[in-house]
């Protein structure tokens, strides 16, 4: 099971979805461990990763609160279908419970009961073996039904499970109450891996300048504004994790040889960068958009424990178009660390880096999203084959409907 803070080993192998803004029924399949999708302006790149962000919100607050921060039942559910049809998101994801890896199903279906909503069904489901049918390890509707509690014995065909009956608020995930108790074993695994989700909403205005010293630094916030707190924990608690970040800094960022977290007579902290070709170092207020975002990019890369799940939307913004290979790079060796990382771009020197496996992208027809995969197109699977870029393909149009 995950430790607080930390990245479990959870990989999600699949997503479907139904009635979720611009994606009426579709299907990610075989998703690999970093996935990069392409797509045009307003294809639904941000839709699919608000889903995760979704779900993370659904947890932290309740269903109401995040369907109102995204302007309420009638702005998710996809446009012109009945408003009585729920919203359904169904995740499968691989993820060790009682010592055994799972190949683990999560299905949420949302509805609407008098203008208010209320979660129709909530299954959290695993198989004892490659072979059979699924057991529910959790399982209610509108707010009632049942969890195991002794799931150790799964594999132990001759012992009963034991279903203890509970109850929710009707506008409340099962997996947000019964996840904080120990005995409900894949609630809680569940619970803690949506918690340690990092949906990158990063503003550079925020992480710059000084920031009070005492708050938040385990981990890089959502919009980076901890990054002064983040990066001076890592420098004391992790020297060497540190000094690869600056390291990477030197190699990415011409001038740079030096990043310090500084505290400052107040009693707050910022950031210092030194260039070789001045006497006086910089501080973060006056250094380019492009260095402050790419010094927070390595501080969330390079992050001792890595969330179980990072999802970033267009990194190419703010950077050089140069520095964009070696980028993809630092993704895929955190997914390789053990955190599933989801990347969109615009970028085709981004592209560039990543293989045929890794991206899908996706395409609008008739007002919904539809998605499709690199590889299972043959064309772009055999110029890839003979060594082609995906970057370089993209540009020529061979993605259908997906014009950079």
């Amino acid at each position: 099971m995950p430790g607080k803070g930390g990245a479990a080993e959870m990989h999600i192998e699949s997503i479907r979805l139904k009635n979720f803004k611009s994606f009426k029924d579709v299907k990610m399949l075989e998703i690999p461990s970093c996935c990069v999708v392409v797509g045009a302006n307003g294809a639904g790149k941000s839709t699919l990763f608000d889903v995760f962000g979704f779900l993370r919100d659904c947890l932290t607050f309740n269903v109401r609160q995040a369907l109102q921060t995204r302007g309420g039942y009638s702005e998710i559910i996809s446009r012109g279908e009945d408003p009585s049809l729920p919203i359904e998101i169904e995740v499968k994801f691989r993820l060790e419970i009682a010592r055994v890896n799972r190949l683990v199903t999560y299905l949420l279906r949302i509805g609407q009961e008098r203008n208010r909503p209320v979660v129709r069904r909530e299954i959290l489901r695993y198989k004892r073996g490659r072979y059979g049918s699924p057991f529910r390890f959790l399982d209610f509707t509108d707010g009632s039904g049942y969890a195991i509690t002794n799931e150790e014995l799964f594999d132990k065909s001759d012992e009963e499970l034991i279903r203890e009956p509970q109850s929710v608020g009707r506008d409340v995930l099962a997996i947000k109450g019964l996840g904080q108790f120990e005995r409900f074993k894949a609630a809680s695994a569940f619970r803690q891996l949506i918690e340690n989700w990092h949906v990158s909403d990063f503003h550079i205005n925020l992480a710059r300048g000084s920031k009070d010293a005492a708050g938040y630094a385990d981990h890089l916030s959502v919009t980076g504004d901890n990054l002064q707190l983040v990066a001076k924990n890592i420098h004391e608690s992790a020297p060497d994790v540190f000094a690869r970040i600056v390291a990477a800094m030197k190699r990415r960022v011409p001038g740079v040889s030096e990043v310090t977290p500084v505290p400052t007579p107040d009693g707050r902290l910022l950031l210092r960068f030194r260039d070789d070709s001045f006497v006086d170092p910089f501080v973060d207020r006056y250094v380019s958009d492009g260095t402050i975002k790419m010094f927070a990019y390595l501080v969330l890369l390079y992050d001792p424990e890595p969330h179980s799940l990072l999802c970033v939307e267009e990194p190419e913004n703010q950077l050089y178009p140069t520095l964009l290979w070696e980028l993809a790079e630092e993704f895929r060796a955190y997914a390789n660390r053990g955190g599933q990382v989801f990347v969109s771009t615009h970028s085709p020197d981004f592209l560039n880096a990543v293989g045929v496996n890794e991206v899908f992208w996706l395409v609008k027809r008739q007002g919904f999203t539809e998605v499709r995969r690199a590889r299972d197109n043959a064309q772009i699977s055999s110029f890839m084959a003979d060594g082609d870029q995906m970057g370089r393909l993209w540009k020529q149009g061979f993605f259908e409907g997906s014009d950079p």
